[in-house]
């Protein structure tokens, strides 16, 4: 099927046919995996002019292209860059609509890796970093300056969850000419198109849920038209490109996400809803969830919710993090998401500014992958009887 003919067809069949066109590759159905540096041309005048589609290896080849196609029909965007991994994600972007001397205004529920990048590299680099309340809507104005040029988002926020109001804050920062960038690593464009809801670039770690198999390291970054040309020259400047074969799995990736994301999405939930009766648990932090704050903007702006949230333990500290960690057998601890595996970590709030997070206990955030939801629930069970063991 050619990638013109899944327009308005269903996502699963979408997902499984966009970003080639298999008669452009003798019938096969999956792209080459081209292992492109130096790329030929025909003659000197070819060469001089560099007047043909492939050019070197950095600026693209067939592979990278048909990752790049199948987001930008995913997304609605004008392009999309592949970078090698999802903090490259977040740092290209920045770093492409920010320069010494300008305002960027960052929600403070943003992902740990975005702080310490922006408080770091872009502080170092003369830019006024500012992280604001992500429940502050259109309240936002109030914070920006004459230099203000970008507002980064991250809705649901990281650990904490906390739902924003993405286009309030859209319509306000584009009052002032400020860029709007989303990280939608956690829904995917398949439950929260961030550009149709006012966004200018909207960003994912494909490590997630598009690679889905905890085995590859992968970002993408699509922009809208008004922002996509100098989103793309700042790429192509710092030649941060990915390896194909990892662009290549994530394509493959990609076929089945659909399928999974669903699994994931189902699983969480009924598990998220099991934890709200469990009286070792004070909260649980999952914007599907009706007793979430943030429900309704969830409800109002997303189509579905993925496979990570965190619960709130009602009482203790590190001790009792750690006996629940220590004390579970299927879930693994580490970092990441998205995979085929169930995973828990603590939270560490300690950097936040103005989202404090809960107070009741100790945070810890799951990743519910898709093992079968009773072994799950009995796995949960067994770390909290360890909490009250401590």
């Amino acid at each position: 099927m050619a990638k013109s003919d899944t327009g308005g067809k269903g996502i699963n069949t979408r997902l499984a046919h966009i970003g080639n066109d298999p008669h452009s590759y003798f019938g096969f159905v999956n792209p080459p995996v081209v292992h492109a540096s130096t790329v030929l041309f025909p003659d000197a005048a070819t060469l001089a002019d560099r007047n043909q589609k492939y050019t070197y290896g950095t600026r693209g080849t067939p592979t990278s292209d048909a990752l790049a196609n199948a987001m930008d029909e995913l997304e609605g965007s004008a392009g999309t860059i592949i970078v090698p991994s999802g903090l490259a994600a977040v740092v290209v972007p920045l770093l492409a609509f920010l320069s010494a001397g300008d305002h960027v205004l960052i929600t403070d529920s943003v992902y740990s890796p975005t702080r310490n990048f922006a408080d770091s590299m872009l502080k170092r680099l003369g830019i006024d970093v500012e992280y604001y309340d992500p429940l502050v809507g259109a309240g936002i104005a109030a914070l920006f300056k004459p230099n203000t040029k970008v507002v980064f988002t991250e809705s649901p926020g990281s650990n904490t969850f906390e739902m924003q109001d993405i286009p309030a804050i859209a319509t306000a920062a584009h009052a002032i000419g400020a860029v709007v960038m989303t990280d939608n690593t956690w829904a995917t464009p398949l439950y929260f198109r961030a550009l149709d809801f006012g966004a200018d670039v909207t960003i994912h770690a494909a490590t997630k849920y598009p690679a889905g198999h905890s085995d590859v390291l992968l970002g993408t970054v699509s922009a809208n038209a008004a922002c996509w040309e100098r989103l793309h020259e700042t790429f192509l400047t710092l030649g941060c490109c990915a390896s194909p074969d990892d662009v290549y799995q994530v394509l493959r990736g990609l076929r089945t996400m659909g399928v999974r994301l669903e699994h994931h999405r189902r699983s969480a939930l009924d598990i998220a809803r099991w934890l709200e009766g469990r009286t070792e648990v004070a909260r649980v932090l999952h914007p599907a969830l009706e007793s979430h704050p943030g429900h309704a903007l969830w409800k109002r702006d997303f189509s579905g919710s993925s496979g990570v949230f965190s619960l709130v333990l009602r009482g203790g500290g590190k001790k009792q993090a750690h006996a629940f960690l220590d004390a579970l057998q299927i879930f693994g601890l580490g970092y990441s998401w998205g995979g085929f595996e169930s995973l828990a970590v603590p939270v560490y709030l300690g950097d936040r500014i103005v989202a404090k997070g809960p107070t009741e206990g100790p945070v810890i955030r799951l990743q519910i992958g898709v093992e079968d939801i009773e072994d799950l629930k009995e796995d949960i069970s067994r770390g909290l009887a360890a909490v009250q063991n401590v």
